[in-house]
């Protein structure tokens, strides 16, 4: 159904509408911010699907994202977990206070369903063209929307949800290590008295963070999405079990939230609810990259692998999320915190009545989820950097540029943490703005590069769910942006 196969990789720039008829030289680079006018899509030869990779762009072989073409269907798993399964689940049942039982449920499935269209779309638009692979969403926005149009819509999403990401990451990883601090050593003034600063936290976490990032490539850090995946899993366990066992108490109901309200305030709850759900569903913008490393040819491409990786992936996701909305809101009912801006809000209340030991062992593995996870959503930034660097030395990165670039990301991430700590209050709105990566850009990509028949219904549905993906964006950042307006928001600018 999609196409021809290859395995080589699209260059970014310097490709013409004649790219087709000569070879480009060995030195094509990747520079991203030079893509020319007349790139028709993610391809800059013929391919046949076996050539080597390092045989057509050498500095294909370079870059993080690329070196590797070693995956697995498993290192796929475990990227795919570690880039989904995220601490933002944590409110749904926030999610579901506002929307109620029969209204939460439908719009988890409908919102669960469509990003898994959405992803089996990517997997296999990854080699629809023939000619390179589009292993960078951006690639992929470019060949689809051409080159002004995809850069305008597809840079910024990808950068906040690469970059981004990281420092929410550090906000909530340093945050999460002081309420295991204050776990361990029960309060009082001895404890007080070695208490670091909230900037000390944050330096902490990032020198840990760096640290571990210095592994090469993306397909070198399955291990650490392994152990991402498995802490993810475990906490998200641990609270919804717990929860179920300790009962509901007699205090919460279950009366959603919106009904009590009229006007803006209504609509606005009820669309806040829907971008807790959308914005739970995360790792879109990393689907092409994780593909990426898989080995691909015409007689075994790599979207049957790939494929069979979401669907183990989203299977442990849903058993994730589904049961801690459900014994969330079942337990909590409107008892469920509202302060979206500090998620370890939520890591204290779910954990409010469990032991210091299941305290303890829940924040440690929410601690070593933000540093495995943090290694995943770096990548593509790091990638970045080194495209760049090869593509002025025209030379591979030696280990100590590439330590200094990654130094110099932890040094940023960290800077911005400490100037912006209330950048998660803003999640809703700026996730809003970058929502269309997951629910509305991979249909117009479809329609764009397999051209279905007008008015056929597979142009219809993606049409549609384009349309809508982007209509649900708008909406919700509006809601964001009138609550934020309305309930204030408290700037705390360097006093994290």
């Amino acid at each position: 159904m999609f196409g021809k196969y290859s395995s080589e990789e699209s260059p970014l720039h310097n490709l013409q509408n004649d790219t087709l008829q000569s070879p480009p030289l060995p030195t094509t680079t990747l520079q991203i911010i030079t893509i020319s006018e007349g790139m028709q899509g993610c391809l800059d030869l013929k391919g046949s699907g076996d050539f080597r990779n390092d045989e057509i762009n050498p500095q294909d072989t370079w870059l993080p994202i690329t070196e590797s073409r070693n995956g697995s269907m498993f290192s796929c798993v475990f990227h795919l977990l570690s880039s989904g399964i995220g601490f933002q689940a944590l409110l749904l049942p926030l999610a579901f206070s506002s929307l109620g039982w029969s209204w939460g449920i439908t719009c988890l499935l409908l919102a669960f369903a469509w990003q898994l269209y959405t992803i089996w779309v990517l997997v296999h638009l990854h080699e629809a063209l023939p000619g390179p692979r589009c292993s960078r969403y951006l690639q992929l926005a470019i060949a689809s929307f051409g080159p002004k149009l995809g850069k305008l819509v597809a840079i910024f999403p990808v950068m906040y949800l690469s970059g981004g990401t990281c420092v929410i990451l550090i906000i909530t990883g340093s945050r999460t290590m002081k309420l295991f601090y204050d776990t361990v050593c029960g309060g009082g003034a001895s404890c007080d008295a070695k208490l670091l600063t909230g900037a000390e936290w944050f330096l902490v976490f990032t020198c840990v963070a760096i640290v571990l990032a210095q592994r090469p490539n993306l397909n070198s850090i399955a291990g650490f999405s392994f152990v991402a995946a498995i802490t993810a899993v475990g906490y998200y366990t641990l609270i919804w079990v717990s929860t179920f066992s300790k009962g509901r108490p007699y205090s919460a109901s279950h009366v959603p939230l919106q009904n009590g309200k009229s006007g803006m305030d209504r609509v606005t709850t009820i669309f806040n609810a829907l971008g807790i759900i959308a914005l739970s569903f995360r790792g879109h913008n990393l689907v092409l990259e994780i593909q990426g490393t898989l080995p691909s040819s015409s007689k075994h491409p790599s979207s049957k692998s790939m494929w069979k990786g979401v669907l183990i992936s989203y299977l442990v996701i849903a058993l994730c999320m589904f049961p801690l909305a459900i014994a969330g809101f079942w337990a909590y009912g409107n008892k469920i915190p509202t302060k979206v801006g500090n998620l370890s809000i939520f890591l204290e209340f779910y954990s409010h009545n469990a032991s210091k030991f299941m305290k303890g062992v829940t924040y440690m593995l929410v601690i070593i989820n933000c540093f495995t996870s943090f290694q995943i959503y770096a990548m593509p930034v790091f990638d970045n950097f080194e495209l760049r660097y090869t593509s002025f030395k025209n030379k591979r990165c030696s280990r100590w540029v590439r330590t200094g670039l990654r130094l110099f990301f932890g040094g940023l991430a960290y800077l911005i943490a400490v100037a912006f700590p209330f950048l998660p209050s803003l999640a809703g709105v700026i996730g809003g703005m970058a929502l269309p990566l997951t629910f509305a850009y991979p249909c117009f990509m479809l329609i764009s590069i397999k051209k279905p028949q007008r008015s056929s219904p597979m142009w219809c549905l993606n049409l549609g769910l384009g349309c809508l993906g982007l209509l649900l964006s708008l909406l919700i950042v509006i809601a964001a942006v009138w609550t934020l307006a309305t309930k204030g928001f408290h700037a705390n600018f360097f006093k994290p």
